[in-house]
């Protein structure tokens, strides 16, 4: 493989840069920058020069010997100072070495995936992290990236793996007496790991909210306060807000962390019968996005008829309690002056973090159709090995296909069309 070097901190001025080197050549390369052999594994403090001699920066030089390293490879990183003209610099001197060259997009982290350092999920899931926006982010990735999912797999894979042993004993010596039934041994194996796929199939649907963010609809009539409520929750101006009734006509969003939970506010058209045909267009969109969202925050005034259904954990509130000060209570609220809106926040906190707790190791649609493709087949496998032992080659089969699509779910199979798509959204020093 060609040694690679790329930024690996952020773009821009800071007090610390950080640029990576990784490959065969990386410990001679970084040995001539650093004007003598350096420690490996180690870190050393030195005299950064270019080929002319002259000093670039007084860096910290950490060395790593493959395979224990994030690549897998000898890898060595330079902390420098971080301004532009160091980094430049840098980059431009690393440019200049024959055979190494300017990483591409997660070249990085695609190494060590080759070299066996992390499987697809954990690969995914460093992406997630790197992503996370919120705590509830954060964890769900670092669980991944841990290789939670991996254990996971792999235990079931043995499971199967053994299932798929003992059924092909028996087709092996289908002319001998085998002294045991191995039916109950293997349904037991298959029932065990399909049990165990259900829940996580289920969780993935949560396990991608947290991902990309839940949605918190705010639905009324025109002129409810709407508007204002989602300006009081996001802390800023995000929406116009006026006297007049359809201010709003397209859907408004807020991205929020709400108790460590990604949310997306979205602010709707009010709903009423009008001639407008713009305005019935936000509308229309309105009750489109409203019925798709988690959580709907209605506000409703007494003589208000909303069509759309509330849900079981759907939030129905008065609104302008500020001007209707005879009946304020926990139902009520006034994004004017903030009345009920922190205990709104701490209800929409409650619902999605109930939600959020049923989550499994899965994360991904790709997780999740993996997972569903191995259950449908141990469902095939567990129904033809229940009509005797002349059916086993075609249960053994099933079971083989499991397998397949378990291995497909930490890369280990059938995922080369994946990587480039999945590689080209990571930075270049990742």
């Amino acid at each position: 493989m060609d040694t690679i070097f790329a930024l690996a901190s952020a773009q821009g001025k800071a007090g610390v840069s950080v640029i990576r080197l990784s490959g065969p050549l990386a410990m001679d390369t970084a040995s001539v920058i650093s004007g003598g052999a350096l420690p490996c594994p180690g870190r050393a403090l030195r005299i950064l020069k270019n080929k002319c001699g002259t000093p670039i920066d007084e860096a910290l030089v950490l060395t790593f010997v493959g395979p224990n390293s994030f690549t897998g490879e000898d890898t060595v990183e330079f902390q420098v100072h971080g301004s532009t003209s160091v980094v430049s610099a840098m980059l431009d001197l690393l440019g200049n070495f024959s055979d190494v060259r300017l990483a591409e997009p997660g070249e990085f982290t695609r190494r060590a995936l080759e070299n066996g350092k992390l499987d697809l999920s954990q690969v995914e899931a460093l992406a997630d992290l790197i992503d996370a926006e919120t705590e509830a982010q954060r964890i769900q990735a670092q669980t991944v990236l841990a290789g939670g999912l991996s254990v996971l797999a792999e235990r079931w894979r043995k499971d199967l793996i053994r299932a798929a042993s003992l059924i092909e004993v028996t087709i092996d010596f289908a002319d001998e007496d085998v002294p045991v039934d191995v039916t109950p041994e293997v349904t037991e194996l298959l029932a065990g790991v399909a049990a165990d796929l259900e829940p996580q199939i289920k969780g993935v649907q949560i396990a991608e909210r947290i991902r990309h963010g839940f949605e918190v609809a705010i639905v009324g009539a025109p002129n409810v306060g709407k508007s204002t409520l989602l300006n009081s929750l996001a802390g800023r101006e995000a929406a116009i807000t006026s006297e007049f009734a359809g201010t709003t006509r397209d859907v408004i969003e807020v991205r929020m962390d709400l108790a460590g939970i990604p949310v997306t506010l979205l602010d709707t058209a009010g709903l009423r019968d009008t001639d407008d045909h713009v305005e019935e267009i936000g509308i229309q969109l309105a009750k489109k996005r409203a019925q798709q969202a988690d959580i709907r925050v209605f506000l409703v005034e007494d003589q208000d008829v909303i069509d759309i259904p509330v849900m079981a954990e759907d939030i129905v509130l008065k609104p302008k309690s500020d001007l209707n000060t005879e009946i304020i209570d926990k139902h009520s609220i006034s994004g004017k002056t903030g009345e009920g809106v922190d205990l709104l926040i701490e209800n929409i906190a409650s619902v999605l973090q109930k939600r959020a707790s049923k989550t499994g190791i899965a994360t991904r649609v790709r997780h999740r159709d993996a997972m569903y493709t191995a259950t449908d087949r141990l469902r095939s496998s567990l129904e033809t090995l229940s009509r005797g032992p002349e059916y086993y080659d075609i249960a053994a089969e099933d079971i083989r296909s499991a397998i397949r699509s378990l291995e497909m779910l930490v890369g280990r199979v059938g995922v080369e069309n994946l990587l480039d798509e999945i590689f080209s959204s990571f930075c270049l020093g990742k």
